[in-house]
């Protein structure tokens, strides 16, 4: 076989289709974000990001960046091992301590990522409890599915955020039989939030735990940023809540709180979490430092949805599709892959403004879109030229407009 031309073929197919992806080349601008550089065949061009995941700007915070500067000159750049061999740091520990206390749990675990912390937990569990069962959410992010398929485990997908579909699966299983039903609270690419008081309920009747993926909502939603199930008044009868800190805490990384047994369970059983090089220790003070701001700081969040609402009334006004939601996420519609790359292009060329395209297999086929997250440290200005790009563009391209504009 000749191993080089097939790897090429495929490559070509996906850009045919519109749905090969393109790293733009970016150096951020410590406090100057969303302001970027865009770095492009040999040339730096201003760029503003309004794609980001550092929802809140966290990622130049100056206390952030302070206790991460203090953490490098006191412990250098690594953790020196895994967390069993020589890499637990205090700051680890403490870190631990700070996000089991945000979400009302008696302990907390971290990982290196999100992906991890999710592939790593869920293939345990499901792996180790004996005949347990899996009930995911159809709209489940990857890293939820692999770790479901790597544990083998029997699965159910219920259709996604329908409350009667997953009672008929729940039904159909005995009620002594292992279950965990695994669904997010805010899903990342139509920005739509689960009922998650009523799938508890559901959860108590009929025996199963609960795994909730909080990644696109911690820091953001809730007194002290723990969430969704925190807004609800639902911490408490969530089993495992999964967090990141690489999205409104503006670091890197993931963790899971639960009971002191859960969490000691996935820490001595999950390869991978056993077998991986613990986050540096400048990661972990950094992180720790922007859970604690944002545990007592609102304005951050309150300036966040202004700017939410805002650009949702100028969309309307100006007839351009998105999908309605109750979150911080802006799906703007396109419908075509390379109509939607080519929207992306002429932003980032023409305007400056840098909005990365969403094509399968991030999203279905037909859902292809320009996916939107405003921030507090966008400015008016900022937002005054994104309204007015698109509606270019909209025009420039003959896209579809919703059929009602508002006056």
């Amino acid at each position: 076989m000749d191993y080089q031309a097939y790897f090429q073929s495929e490559l070509e197919h996906l850009r045919q289709e519109g749905n090969y992806r393109v790293f733009v080349d970016l150096k951020r601008q410590k406090g100057a974000f969303p302001k970027a550089d865009w770095r492009d065949r040999g040339q730096e061009k201003p760029v503003t990001i309004w794609c980001s995941n550092d929802y809140l700007g966290m990622g130049q915070h100056p206390d952030v960046i302070a206790a991460m500067h203090a953490a490098l000159e006191e412990s250098g750049a690594g953790a020196g091992g895994t967390r069993n061999i020589s890499g637990s740091s205090h700051a680890h520990v403490d870190l631990e301590q700070e996000l089991a206390a945000l979400h009302g749990k008696e302990a907390a675990l971290l990982f290196n990522s999100g992906y991890m912390s999710n592939w790593a937990s869920l293939s345990t569990l499901a792996s180790r409890l004996p005949g347990c069962v899996v009930l995911s959410d159809a709209a489940n992010h990857a890293s939820m599915i692999e770790g479901i398929r790597h544990s083998r485990a029997e699965k159910r997908i219920w259709k996604h955020n329908d409350l009667a579909d997953l009672e008929a699966h729940l039904c159909a299983l005995p009620l002594e039989q292992p279950k965990i039903i695994a669904f997010e609270s805010v899903y990342s690419m139509d920005g739509d939030i689960a009922l998650i008081k009523e799938i508890c309920d559901l959860a108590d009747h009929y025996g199963a735990m609960t795994y909730l993926d909080e990644v696109h909502a911690v820091g953001l939603y809730g007194a002290h940023g723990a969430g969704i199930a925190e807004r609800d008044g639902v911490m408490e009868r969530i089993t495992l809540i999964e967090g990141t800190l690489a999205k409104a805490f503006g670091v890197v990384g993931g963790y899971i709180t639960g009971s002191r047994a859960l969490c000691d369970f996935i820490r001595s059983f999950a390869s991978g979490y056993i077998f991986t090089t613990a986050l540096p220790p400048a990661i972990a003070a950094g992180a720790l430092a922007s859970v604690r701001h944002l545990k007592h700081s609102t304005h951050e969040r309150t300036d966040q949805k202004r700017k939410v609402k805002e650009i949702r009334h100028r969309l309307d006004q100006l007839a351009i599709p998105h999908l309605p939601n109750n979150s911080h996420i802006i799906p703007v519609m396109v419908g075509d892959p390379i109509k939607c790359k080519f929207i992306s292009d002429l932003l980032l060329n023409e305007y400056g403004i840098y909005i990365q395209p969403i094509n399968y297999p991030t999203v279905p086929k037909g859902g292809e879109r320009l996916r939107i997250t405003p921030s507090p440290v966008h400015s008016d200005k900022d937002l005054d030229h994104l309204v007015s790009a698109l509606s270019a563009l909209w025009s420039q391209c003959q896209l579809a407009r919703c059929p009602t504009a508002a006056e």
